[in-house]
């Protein structure tokens, strides 16, 4: 018994699995949706470092006083900026990604990518001024 004939044939194992996030030869919506997938295990991984981190407080006063001294130094507080950039990035893009793969705005995802661009780019300068301590 073989599968009916259809349009889509797989020959072979596929793409690798550098093929999943591979910016090259993709236009503008398929390097953003590259992005978009990095942004979200990045994210994931964040929160497992988060809860990591957040255990500290069942050590005592003393570590976690140790710990906020090392990451409240400005170096530090730049992997904070990296952060909300990947938030903002997967926040305002999966909207665009809803959007488009819903089938709303199809013909002007460039438009929406450049919307949330002009959103989430004030939105991070914000951020990080506040992050490192100004206004």
């Amino acid at each position: 018994m073989s599968a009916a004939p259809g349009p889509v044939r797989h020959k072979g194992r596929g793409p690798a699995v550098s093929g999943w996030v591979a910016p090259r030869g993709r236009a503008l919506g398929g390097r953003s949706f590259a992005l978009h997938r990095i942004t979200g295990i990045a994210l994931v991984i964040y929160l497992y470092v988060h809860l990591g981190v957040l255990s500290m407080l069942l050590i005592g006063e003393s570590a976690w006083g140790d710990f906020l001294s090392v990451v409240t130094a400005k170096g530090f507080l730049a992997f904070d900026v990296v952060l909300i950039f990947g938030l903002l990035f997967h926040a305002l893009n999966g909207i665009r990604v809803a959007l488009v793969g819903s089938g709303y705005l199809v013909r002007h995802q460039r438009a929406l990518f450049w919307v949330a661009t002009a959103i989430g780019t004030p939105l991070l300068v914000y951020a990080a001024i506040h992050v490192f301590g100004g206004a």
